[in-house]
């Protein structure tokens, strides 16, 4: 069993085959994992996850269309 409360992104609705899910840590930093991987966890600063989350939005990767089709699909 999971020493964490996992929550899933709000994108992985109706795509439980690959959700990314973030939980808390004792150390008030994040643990991030695939539901796919539950065993594979990565350790992040609040800064850093929320740093990521604004560059993914703005679509410094390529993803901003992909992840608003995917939004708006699943509505």
């Amino acid at each position: 069993m999971s020493r964490f409360e996992w929550q899933k992104s709000s994108f992985s609705e109706g795509h439980t085959e690959a959700c990314v899910e973030v939980a808390v840590g004792g150390d008030g930093g994040r643990r991030v994992r695939e539901s796919a991987e539950p065993g594979v966890v990565l350790g992040v600063s609040v800064g850093a996850l929320r740093g990521l989350v604004r560059r993914l939005k703005a679509g410094a990767f390529g993803l901003a269309g992909d992840l608003r089709a995917s939004r708006e699909g699943s509505r």
